[in-house]
């Protein structure tokens, strides 16, 4: 395949809003291989192991644990003649390696196991294993995984704060975990952190968890967040660690610069996304649907203001997005029934109704179609279920 096939970067809106990134067309071999030599590299004489989620929550909590591990610090810094343009700030400003203490394995809910059996082959006797800002949605799926990894581990902590399962978390905390799971509702994985560690940390970490919190949680008291949430979004999560590590959330001026550049294309592509909204009226529920590349809260924000109490992101990858309000709150649930989970406000799934690139490519030119009509009919299954307690209770 001819690599300007692929490219994205000067992909009109239009078209960048409706496909999947470059990424998403690379071998699963290919970024195993790479994957696997990243994880041999930042494993080499490591102390702690951290498996986190890549977003600002889940980062923040890798820099929390850096700091109680007095870990060096590798600070990124712009060069004085060339600022980074929108899309190259990992080229210009990636640190030099940086040997850590504490070793980041950049994982997501679709590879968690994938980084805990790196965990257990490369990681050295001995090693602290941390899990942040994850939660799987049966234990079964990282069962071999956890084990590899606690052959090789001393001490083990997962630190999380989305909906578990009583049993998953049984069955993680009967392994030899310790688990601690926070109030959806009132805490980031980062506070779980910041509380959980033996250590004294300062007011400039207090101050990143709270932060974090605010976007984490949808509060958007403090418009701060925002900021670090696309940050994480955007740059490479080796940078943006050591940058809050060092700025906490004072970002400096050239990351000031860099997201309000690649902002200008976010607004453009949450135009779009809000642009093809649909409402649909499920029971007593308006539920919000739309299809594209972009930022799934402020989409979900715009739906809301729409009317919608509920509402579905569909990407072109093919997952999606689901977002609830004080009106709907079993946002996991409907999740839960297409292969995803999270909390009751806040969830992402990606159903399995992809068999070949055939329905990818049905995918994106009906711009989601068959993955929405799965989604609506969990919707509709949650929201019976819950008509159907509520006649039995009156």
């Amino acid at each position: 395949m001819y690599d300007e096939l692929i490219a994205d970067d000067d992909l009109p809106i239009a078209r960048k809003s409706v496909l999947p990134g470059t990424g998403f067309f690379l071998p699963d071999d290919l970024e195993d291989d790479l994957e696997d030599e990243q994880a041999v590299a930042a494993l080499e004489g490591a102390e702690a192991a951290v498996v986190a989620d890549t977003d600002a929550d889940g980062l923040a909590c890798v820099a929390l644990l850096r700091e109680a591990y007095d870990d060096v610090r590798s600070v990124p810094e712009p060069e004085d003649d060339d600022e980074p343009g929108p899309d190259e700030p990992t080229e210009q400003l990636e640190p030099e390696p940086t040997p850590h203490r504490v070793a980041l394995l950049p994982a997501s809910p679709h590879d968690l196991e994938d980084q805990l059996a790196r965990v257990g082959e490369y990681a050295d006797e001995g090693i602290d294993l941390y899990v942040c800002d994850l939660c799987p949605d049966r234990y079964e799926y990282v069962a071999d995984e956890l084990e590899a990894a606690l052959a090789v581990a001393d001490h083990a902590a997962w630190y999380d704060h989305h909906q578990w399962d009583d049993d998953v978390a049984d069955a993680v905390r009967e392994a030899g975990v310790e688990l601690v799971v926070g109030d959806s509702d009132s805490e980031c994985s980062a506070d779980v952190v910041y509380r959980s560690l033996e250590y004294e940390f300062g007011p400039m970490y207090e101050e990143l968890a709270a932060v974090t919190r605010d976007h984490d949680l949808w509060l958007r008291e403090d418009p701060r967040s925002d900021d670090l949430a696309d940050y994480a979004y955007w740059t490479d999560p080796a940078e943006y660690t050591e940058v809050v590590r060092e700025y906490g959330v004072s970002v400096p001026e050239w990351v000031e610069e860099y997201i309000a550049e690649r902002r200008v294309e976010k607004e453009a592509l949450i135009e779009r996304a809000v642009s093809r909204a649909e409402l649909r009226e499920i029971g007593g529920y308006t539920v919000g649907i739309t299809y594209g590349r972009c930022s799934q809260n402020e989409v979900a924000e715009a739906m809301r203001e729409q009317g919608a109490d509920a509402s579905v992101i569909v990407k072109p990858a093919g997952s999606a997005s689901i977002r609830g309000t004080d009106a709907f709150e079993r946002c996991h649930e409907v999740a839960g029934l297409v292969g995803g989970g999270g909390h009751p406000k806040a969830a992402g799934c990606k159903p399995d109704v992809y068999d070949d690139m055939l329905d990818y490519a049905h995918h994106w030119t009906s711009r989601g179609a068959v993955t929405k009509q799965v989604i609506l009919d969990a919707f509709e299954e949650v929201v019976g279920d819950e008509e159907a307690e509520n006649e039995s209770q009156s």
